[in-house]
């Protein structure tokens, strides 16, 4: 006795190099934005006092900065694909494509410099809080401990070779 058989259709999808860019694009615009939802749980771990969080949070972007890493070495491969220098600008897309230019890769292209530009501010934001962070810090160590108050960024006065202001230069 015999089993019927299913009938399986097998569907086969291609998907042209200014799709998969148009894709790529989209994905790196997805690490960005993770990128920026991690600045902003990190400025929330420094306001709450939270080492743990912050911690946690620079292993977080370094994952997601590896990833973002392969996605753009995925859309340089399809630059070159697309008969295209492998270090293509996203803005010289149009010029680049002409009329192979999609409304769909267009709209992924401003949506990633969007978000590029919204991760700089994050990130921007970022390094002033902890800055002022650490200097609060230190602020309050030398409260506690009764030091004086110094600025390390300056040099120290001629002829001061106390401590380590011989060893490190303090210049910026």
């Amino acid at each position: 006795m015999t089993m019927p058989r299913e009938a399986v259709t097998v569907t086969r999808t291609v998907v042209s190099p200014v799709e998969s860019l148009a894709e790529a694009l989209a994905s790196e615009r997805h690490l960005i934005d993770e990128l920026i939802a991690i600045m902003r749980r990190q400025r929330g771990a420094i306001g709450e006092d939270d080492l743990q969080a912050v911690d946690d949070s620079v292993f977080a972007t370094h994952r997601v900065l590896v990833t973002l890493n392969e996605a753009r070495r995925r859309r340089r491969s399809l630059n070159t694909l697309l008969g295209q220098a492998e270090d293509l600008n996203i803005h010289a897309l149009d010029d680049a494509l002409g009329g192979r230019m999609t409304a769909a890769l267009r709209a992924a292209r401003d949506e990633l410099h969007d978000a590029a530009r919204a991760l700089s501010r994050e990130v921007a934001l970022n390094r002033r809080v902890l800055r002022e962070a650490l200097a609060c810090g230190d602020a309050y160590a030398r409260t506690l401990t009764g030091a004086e108050p110094t600025n390390v960024y300056t040099r120290a006065p001629a002829g001061e070779t106390r401590g380590t202001a011989a060893l490190v230069d303090r210049r910026i």
